[in-house]
């Protein structure tokens, strides 16, 4: 029988972190193309509707991000331990979750949709279109949050080249069906709309196919007979974690949210101009969460099986090649960030604006990059509580930086969020040693 690489080699980190940045580029490239597709229009207005739109639900949907997160990290603490009934209990909880998430987000939509437009300062100008794209893509909302659960449960099997595959035909259908409703039909915002909702259901077809080599049907029937199942130990784990992640996710999409809402209150232009550099960022961010990825699986698995070498090598293995790779996306946006920004649209006054702003981009990676692979680190260990409690210290940050730089105008914007990354990722680097140590001490002591 084959037998895993060790979790702190170097081949282990990349066997995941490359197939999870395909994976994570190929999602993010679905944002991208819609901006860009759109902006061909030359309308800043439909750009901006986008934007607006795609941010609000994705605010809706991401706060729920940890039916991936967490799925990631206890499937990697089961497949640790080799407890296969608890990988599979695993799995089914977070699609029983999942699905009930997003039925209660369909009964809200009245409700969610007009006071999310009017936090985020929405003008006339783009109001209406933003609120048909929303109108038609939140019908794909449980489905988003079920593909969330089964990536997360897939990728803590060391499954990421499936989740490629699937990540990777699901963006081919999303860009083709967009330039035939765009470009071709002329169907403006609905159009880009239309085609996430059908890419995004045709993922969970794709998902649930993929599932099978794993997930046969007699061990998920048994897994869903174990009089445990349900247990509130074991659920109320799951949702201290779950919970933790929530706030914490919650408290990221408001900062990112804020992005968005101050750059609507500088006008459409500074909005689709920054709805640009966003995507930029994002394509970073998952670039770069393929170091995540892998901390979640392989720190996951290092805690099941109670190696504190193994840990500490893994997290220092991790952290070198995420900033290494950081330097390179860095070296790369100085080349070529200016040509790249200005494709996304045809308006003069768009580019125009893009171009004065996109030096931020060199900022960015670096400054993100260690607080994205010490997201997994936590997750991976479940340390979700410090997770959450890093979190809000620096949102409180962020939000005193909003303020300090108010005369910058955006460059004042985009300073605030930068430092908001740093500040994250101090306060975790501050936390593991003494979290390290908790964590593994010796069973007797827990006593």
């Amino acid at each position: 029988m084959h037998r895993p690489l060790a979790s702190h080699d170097p081949r282990a980190i990349w066997s995941i972190a490359i197939p999870a940045m395909a994976t994570n580029v190929a999602t993010a490239l679905i944002g991208i193309a819609d901006i860009w597709i759109i902006g061909q229009l030359g309308d800043a207005g439909a750009q901006g509707a986008v934007e607006l739109g795609a941010r609000l639900l994705m605010s809706l949907l991401v706060v729920f991000n940890f039916l991936k997160t967490a799925t990631t990290g206890l499937t990697a603490q089961a497949a640790g331990q080799r407890n296969e009934q608890e990988k599979m209990a695993a799995l089914l909880r977070a699609s029983v979750i999942a699905l009930a998430i997003g039925l209660i987000l369909l009964a809200t939509k009245p409700l969610t949709v007009p006071l999310g437009l009017d936090l985020l300062e929405a003008g006339d100008e783009v109001r209406a279109d933003a609120a048909l794209y929303i109108d038609i893509r939140f019908w794909a909302a449980p489905a988003w949050l079920l593909n969330a659960a089964l990536v997360g449960w897939l990728i803590g099997l060391r499954r990421v080249r499936t989740v490629l595959v699937v990540e990777v035909a699901v963006n081919l259908i999303h860009v083709g069906l967009g330039v035939l409703f765009v470009l071709v039909w002329d169907m403006g915002v609905a159009g880009i709309a239309y085609a996430t909702l059908i890419s995004e259901t045709g993922k969970l077809a794709m998902l649930l196919v993929a599932l099978l080599p794993s997930a046969r049907f007699s061990a998920f029937a048994a897994a869903a007979r174990r009089p445990d199942l349900w247990e509130a130990g074991r659920m109320g784990a799951l949702f201290r974690v779950n919970r933790d992640l929530f706030l914490r996710t919650l408290l990221l999409t408001a900062a990112i949210l804020l992005v968005t809402r101050q750059g609507a209150i500088q006008g459409t232009t500074i909005l689709a101009a920054n709805a640009i550099l966003f995507q930029m960022f994002m394509l970073t961010a998952l670039l770069l969460d393929g170091f995540e990825n892998a901390a979640q699986v392989l720190c996951g698995e290092t805690i099941g099986a109670r190696d504190r070498d193994g840990f500490d090598k893994t997290v220092r293995r991790i952290m070198l090649r995420g900033i290494g790779t950081a330097l390179i996306v860095t070296a790369f946006f100085a080349v070529a960030s200016g040509p790249l920004v200005a494709s996304f649209s045809t308006d003069p006054a768009v580019v125009g604006t893009v171009l004065r702003y996109d030096i931020w981009l060199l900022a960015l990676p670096l400054a993100g990059v260690a607080s994205f692979v010490m997201d997994g680190v936590f997750v991976g260990a479940t340390w979700t509580r410090a997770m959450l409690g890093t979190m809000a210290a620096a949102f409180i940050a962020y939000g005193a930086m909003l303020w300090l730089t108010t005369p910058l105008g955006n460059h004042g914007l985009w300073l605030s969020f930068t430092v908001f990354l740093l500040i994250r990722a101090a306060g975790q680097f501050l936390l593991t040693p003494r979290l390290a140590a908790r964590t593994f001490a010796p069973i007797t002591a827990e006593k």
